[in-house]
């Protein structure tokens, strides 16, 4: 049974992964995607987004890292992905289903779920460069507008050689919209032999095992859940209780402090806002303490905010 941490575009960065995995729980985690056009990218690009590649593949707390690309051309994706593994990346994943309309616009992400064949030839040509050593995996919907091709894209796939394929139970035209058709995975692993990986909608303990009986999958992928409850794969794997309103107030000081700091400061206010929206998911008080939040704009102000909230928290 493994969990995975999923990429999340502007979310899930090194920080969170960090900060996430050291709380415990995850197998593997994927990063945001790099976009691939037309060329071979420096090294600088990958270790921008992914600083792990720096420290042996993985996060502090030693959970690896794999790189995700998102492109349409086999062979530039060929070669980034013999980059990604050469500067240290655990595998490489490839993504099927972004549904930014910037990236679907240029032929990215979920809309070459309306193209069998490329799929096949962008998986087969990253397997066949990338050393069979190194997993290569993919993430896709059900689909675009709807499921006609959902058994033939994930066989697809599977043919050209993927080790992994991660499927977000929904199509890109359902969005984020609950509920995640967790019954379709369970459709896909008849038609295809690698692992499946379930992901989308699981909110809990209890979401995370109805998504393992009607997917058949053991293996599962956190996304919005793991910023709503912290300690999310922890309930799932180790039967961890809730993590308490104030140790997620301690979090989000060590997250404020390490943001603040960072080469993303001016990036802070709207990711703390961005993590709380999430946050009041779970916990009332964090809605009850984003009233006070949304409006303002000075790092310091909601520095002093949070301090406030956690001195007056119950012990």
């Amino acid at each position: 049974m493994n969990i995975i941490l999923a990429p999340m575009e502007g979310v899930v960065d090194a920080l969170m992964r960090d900060m996430l995995t050291r709380i415990g729980g995850y197998d593997l985690c994927i990063t945001e995607f790099i976009r691939v056009v037309d060329q071979q990218l420096p090294a600088r690009v990958f270790t921008r987004l992914c600083p792990e590649l720096l420290t042996g593949g993985k996060t502090f707390a030693g959970t690896p890292v794999r790189v995700q690309l998102l492109g349409q051309e086999p062979n530039w994706l060929a070669e980034n992905a013999v980059r990604a593994v050469e500067l240290g990346s655990a595998g490489v994943d490839l993504n099927f289903g972004c549904p930014a309309k910037t990236v679907n616009k240029s032929r990215g992400g979920a809309v070459l779920l309306k193209e069998t064949e490329q799929l096949y030839r962008i998986v087969k040509a990253v397997r066949d460069a990338v050393p069979q050593q190194f997993p290569v995996s993919a993430k896709i919907r059900l689909g675009y507008d709807d499921t006609s091709l959902t058994l033939d894209n994930a066989a697809a796939i599977a043919a050209a050689g993927a080790n992994m394929l991660t499927v977000h139970a929904r199509t890109k035209t359902d969005g984020y919209r609950p509920p995640a058709y967790w019954p379709w995975i369970a459709k896909i692993k008849q038609h295809v032999s690698i692992p499946l990986v379930a992901n989308g909608e699981i909110w809990n303990a209890t979401d995370a095992a109805l998504c393992r009986q009607q997917s058949e999958c053991t293996d599962i992928m956190l996304g919005r859940g793991a910023l709503a409850l912290p300690n999310l794969a922890r309930t799932i794997s180790h039967g961890d209780a809730v993590m308490p309103w104030p140790r997620v107030l301690e979090l989000l000081m060590q997250y404020s402090e390490f943001e603040i700091c960072g080469d993303k400061s001016q990036y802070y206010s709207n990711r703390i806002k961005q993590w709380f929206s999430y946050l009041k998911l779970q916990y009332p008080q964090a809605a009850e303490l984003f009233v006070q939040l949304r409006l303002l704009r000075k790092s310091s102000d909601i520095l002093h905010t949070l301090q406030q909230a956690r001195h007056s928290a119950p012990a």
